[in-house]
């Protein structure tokens, strides 16, 4: 990996190790997965992974916000935001890799 950083080519690398395909096969369903997800997510639907987590779209309303160098007020326009919850299982994965370090 880069830098304690996961990226779409090393999904990739870890695909054509475990699953056998060649590597353009196994880039191709890296993209294919990726992009099949944030379809979803722009359409507004949560994607589920189990054991994973929930990647969801949340509304945030308008709503005034404050420069914190100078106090003044700023107003904050409506968007849409993502979310990712984790499962249990994730959650408890990270906390023990945690304690091995």
């Amino acid at each position: 990996m880069t830098e304690n950083t996961l990226t779409r080519m090393d999904l990739s690398e870890s695909v054509f190790r475990e699953v056998g395909l060649s590597r353009n096969e196994s880039s191709q369903l890296v993209e294919s997965v990726l992009t099949h997800m944030s379809d979803a997510l722009a359409a507004g639907e949560q994607v589920k992974i189990s054991s994973f987590g929930t990647f969801s779209v949340r509304d945030k309303a308008a709503r005034v916000g404050r420069n914190p160098k100078t106090g003044e007020e700023v107003p904050i326009s409506p968007r849409r935001v993502l979310t990712f919850r984790p499962s249990h299982l994730m959650k408890d994965r990270v906390a023990a890799g945690n304690r091995g370090s």
